[in-house]
């Protein structure tokens, strides 16, 4: 082969060709008159040896965090005075009876805060099931208690995964004080112990007043309200904070769940 002006290109040598290029530590010394090159008459100097490259764990292509395997909720940090819960990756979990407004309080919440923030309804993921949903307004028996407690499991992933990528999360459902195990318990269980309760409990006549402006099988019997009212009383002395937003609007109450986290943060509830 010739060069392009004539002079014959050298001969390949060895761990040269086709797949054959000598590596760097693999007995390549460097051409005479270039730095490092074999002086005339010294011995050889041996060749410094080059570590291979370290390895790189692959990395997820979403740019996600993986979530750690049952890894529980810490406890955050509490915010900066005066501020709400300003910029604190929190979960929290907003329990009230029908008609009390945790879903529209919660949403709000969440919509106002200056850091992500995901909302996260259990009624929502319980009506995920379409064919053989069961509905607690035909009887609350096994299977509608076997698909709520999948509702709350998956809930407590998704809050988890959430959290692990920074992203706090507030979750809503009605949880009775005097089933501990099955509601409170089972959401520290899911979601770890840094998660934050608090209580949202209107008037019984505000809560009727809610409930009769729903619609489908979120709208339950006047009894079936006050019964669940009634029960939700329990929660007084419980510990928890408790928002009584009989004369707050919306915007309020959320102002009010903010400053409430706030000091929740600073101080956690012994629960």
């Amino acid at each position: 082969m010739q060069h392009s002006a004539g002079v014959p290109l050298p001969h390949p040598g060895p761990g040269h060709g086709t797949g054959g290029w000598a590596q760097p530590g693999q007995g390549q010394r460097p051409a005479p008159g270039w730095p490092g090159a074999p002086v005339p008459g010294q011995p050889h100097a041996p060749l410094p040896q080059v570590p291979p490259p370290p390895s790189v764990p692959p990395q997820d292509a979403t740019g996600h965090v993986r979530l750690p395997p049952g890894g529980p909720v810490p406890v955050p940090a509490p915010p900066p005075a005066e501020s709400g819960t300003g910029s604190a990756t929190l979960a929290v979990l907003l329990i009230g009876p029908a008609g009390a407004g945790k879903t529209t309080v919660a949403r709000h919440w969440a919509n106002s805060r200056r850091v992500p923030t995901a909302h996260i309804s259990l009624d929502d993921v319980r009506e995920w099931v379409r064919a053989g949903f069961a509905d607690p307004q035909s009887g609350w028996n096994d299977h509608s208690e076997a698909q709520y407690r999948l509702a709350r499991r998956t809930c407590g992933f998704a809050a988890r995964n959430f959290l692990a990528n920074g992203i706090s999360c507030i979750l809503d459902d009605a949880v009775f004080p005097d089933r501990p195990v099955v509601g409170l318990g089972g959401w520290k269980r899911h979601v770890g112990p840094g998660l934050l309760p608090v209580v949202l409990l209107p008037g019984l006549e505000i809560v009727l007043e809610r409930n009769a402006e729903r619609s489908g099988n979120r709208r339950l019997a006047d009894e079936e309200v006050a019964g669940i009212h009634g029960r939700m009383a329990g929660w007084y002395g419980s510990g928890l904070p408790i928002i009584d937003n009989s004369a707050y609007d919306v915007e309020t109450t959320a102002r009010v769940l903010d400053d409430v986290l706030a000091r929740s943060l600073a101080s956690p509830p012994n629960w």
